[in-house]
């Protein structure tokens, strides 16, 4: 410790920190685990090696049978698949096929400088985490899906070294029957570990425990809602301040704000700063802006970044409003956790670079906003490059039980105890905008009790999705699944794709309930191919009634994205949807899997090329639909076709639509005109006139639209395969 011109500082690792500093040390890297039947059988010796953050599959030497888990959802699904007899219906949440419980992980580690108050941050662990220092047990934490904070001031040595020890369930059955540990009926291997960050902060009292940041864009302020705790056992008199700096440039904002606070030993306080900021630049996914706010309490400080946006739903106009706006959602979905069962997975979910071009590059190449995090939460790391990318998080709760398997013996405290858990950590995003409390699931508990005990903590009052329950508060949105090709293999009613020309979109509902509420599409198609071009398992019926028993990997990668763009086009054009969201982006992808991503190399994140041109035409902010698809036309003859063009931009759009007829080596063989005019936000469609071509065979119909003036771009086009007969 030394004083340089009447400012104090300490010494970390050599280097000068101002004394009222907080002190985080990263813990992530190399750690020693091995495994356990019993809960209290800390291992005598450790004898494998892994990464944190990262999974206990990645175990060095490999442990056997990590993974091995059937759940009671995925039981569900064979015995109504016919899979497996009715006798092996459960009660229990699942079946361990491994020997072990619990896997340990071992980590010794030394502090740099001593202060008042050490805790411990995991980020998040499944299943359930337990913490040791030097041999005395600290605490527990439930949750999978959010962090656990642990408080080793008492334990830790901090002159020597340190012997942390960390218990992870080995599957969901490891944690009390109470506790949710993520459902998923398609959900094949569950798998254990520090799946995200672990840090150690340093700091004197009174120690800063959360901090919410809450812009109010009319008003152009911030409200900066701090906990503060005093861990000492004498009062304390300090100063809490507040400064507000850009991200990149640090430039300060407005003069720093404080106020004057005492807390008695062992007392926490919460309180609520309004800011102004001058002139803001608004946070949006076209100029994804940053700021900071810089907190201090004279012991303790820390930056939380922030962005000044306010995302709702409207159901009067049942569209979405990006601060104060219409914006339309155009995206995807990620099921993290089921990526992490495929067997090229791997350490990639921790690799930045891969990260980075998943939600940074590929979605600005695919012209996309928004996603959903669907069924599992992803690591911090993932919402904070969202946030620098300019995505739009529909951040979904991992519960997926469906119409009537709701687990009765989940505790609803606990519940709301993990939902509040799970705001706390990130209600600061930007980039999370609607809180999602399940997948498709009916259960009362959630609409009645867990939602209305929580969403008041989120001073952005996000708007919450409730599955298949009925929306809960007045302007929350619905989520839709049209999986309409789910019935071509032969259940009724059939579905045609010729039914599309028919068709209006405006049948969207809730469990089969209108509700009159915002509708997001976050899920639609049902064509779903494994990345060798074999279908899944849910669609092995489907392309032997589309192709036949005899398609190629080929034929089906084409089909597939064709109409994939198709429906995309669709329920983007008719304007029913205030969010048009493809199901699945990133998943896993082997023989056994229900669904598949679309990735060609998903460790190089090269896209199936077909996918790529097809359906990031579809998702262009100047959308074309060609409501044409009939199989067939005869020679010569001439017909209007029904062209439908929406604008997602607020500004009008404007130039020429052209309607095309070409063979399928690229020859344009037919061709007409008309100017476009498409208000900002808007829609409109247009009847085009073009002479079939004389030749019989395979052609193309494109409508093609290319904008003049300031929103000049590549053009958008939308094709339709067609046979010419005699």
């Amino acid at each position: 410790m030394r004083k340089t011109s009447g400012v104090l500082f300490l010494l970390v690792w050599g280097v000068p920190v101002l004394a009222g500093e907080r002190v985080t040390v990263s813990l992530d890297g190399a750690w020693q685990i091995d495994e356990s039947v019993s809960p209290g059988d800390i291992p005598a010796a450790f004898r494998h090696q892994v990464a944190v953050p990262g999974m206990a599959n990645l175990a060095q030497p490999p442990f056997a049978g990590v993974d091995q888990f059937d759940s009671r959802e995925l039981i569900n699904n064979r015995v109504r698949r016919q899979r497996l007899p009715a006798s092996a219906l459960i009660e229990t949440v699942g079946i361990p096929r491994q020997e072990r419980n619990y896997f340990w992980y071992q980590k010794v580690f030394t502090v740099p400088a001593r202060r008042q108050v050490a805790i411990l941050k995991i980020s998040k662990a499944q299943f359930g985490t337990a913490v040791w220092l030097n041999g005395a047990k600290i605490g527990e934490h439930l949750g999978c899906f959010t962090a656990g904070y642990f408080n080793l001031t008492k334990a830790i040595d901090w002159k020597g070294e340190n012997r942390l020890v960390v218990r992870v369930g080995a599957h969901p059955g490891a944690l009390p029957p109470s506790v949710p540990a993520g459902t998923d009926f398609e959900k094949l291997k569950w798998t254990p570990g520090i799946y995200d960050s672990v840090s150690l902060a340093l700091s004197d009292n009174p120690v800063i425990e959360t901090v919410q940041v809450a812009p109010r864009i009319r008003s152009s302020e911030i409200l900066v809602q701090t906990s503060i705790r005093n861990y000492g056992a004498a009062p304390i008199a300090f100063r809490l301040s507040h400064r507000v700096k850009t991200w990149q440039g640090g430039d300060e904002m407005v003069r720093p704000v404080s106020e004057r606070l005492s807390l008695q030993p062992g007392e926490e306080r919460t309180r609520v700063a309004t800011i102004r900021i001058p002139s803001p630049t608004l946070w949006t996914p076209e100029n994804p802006f940053l700021y900071v706010v810089e907190s201090s309490t004279g012991g303790d400080s820390t930056a939380t970044r922030f962005g000044m946006r306010e995302f709702r739903f409207d159901t009067a106009t049942r569209r979405a409003y990006l601060n104060d706006k219409v914006y339309f959602l155009r995206g995807s979905n990620i099921t993290l956790h089921r990526f992490f069962e495929d067997p090229k997975c791997g350490a990639l979910p921790w690799n930045e670079t891969w990260v980075r071009k998943l939600l940074a590059e590929i979605p600005k190449r695919m012209h996309w906003n928004s996603f959903r995090f669907c069924i599992g939460s992803a690591p911090d790391g993932w919402l904070e490059i969202a946030d620098e990318a300019g995505l739009l998080i529909q951040n979904e709760f991992f519960i997926w039980t469906g119409r009537d398997g709701w687990h009765k013996e989940w505790d609803t405290e606990e519940l709301i105890t993990e939902y509040k858990e799970w705001m706390r950590d990130n209600w600061n995003h930007p980039s999370v905008a609607i809180w999602d409390s399940n997948n498709e699931t009916i259960a009362d508990v959630l609409g009645d009790k867990v939602i209305p005990a929580v969403r008041f903590l989120d001073l952005g009052n996000r708007p919450w999705e409730n599955g298949y329950n009925l929306p809960q508060g007045p302007d929350d949105p619905v989520e839709d699944h049209p999986y309409w090709f789910s019935r071509v293999a032969g259940r009724e009613p059939r579905f045609r794709v010729t039914d599309l020309e028919q068709m209006t979109g405006g049948k969207t509902t809730n469990a089969g309930h209108p509700t009159g509420h915002p509708v997001i599409i976050n899920e639609y198609g049902w064509l779903w191919l494994n990345r060798d071009g074999s279908p899944t398992e849910l669609t092995r019926q489907v392309y032997a009634t589309l192709l036949g028993p005899n398609s190629t990997a080929q034929e089906r990668f084409e089909l597939d994205a064709y109409l994939l763009a198709g429906l995309t086009e669709f329920w983007r054009a008719h304007r029913n949807a205030a969010g048009v969201l493809h199901f699945v982006y990133l998943t896993s992808s082997f023989p056994e899997a229900f669904t598949s991503d679309h990735f060609r190399d998903v460790r190089k994140l090269e896209l199936e090329p077909h996918f790529e041109d097809y359906v990031g035409q579809a998702f262009k902010p100047l959308g074309v639909y060609l409501n044409f698809w009939q199989p067939a036309l005869k020679a010569g003859s001439e017909r209007s076709y029904a062209v439908m063009m929406i604008n997602d931009h607020a500004e009008t759009a404007q130039g020429r639509l052209g309607l095309s007829a070409e063979t399928f080596e690229g020859k344009e063989v037919a061709r007409s005109e008309v100017s476009f005019s498409v208000p900002g936000l808007g829609q409109q469609t247009y009847k085009v006139n073009l002479r079939t071509p004389a030749v019989p065979g395979k052609y193309l119909l494109k409508a093609t639209a290319s904008a003049e003036g300031k929103r000049r771009a590549d053009p958008t086009v939308s094709r339709r395969r067609v046979e010419i007969l005699n």
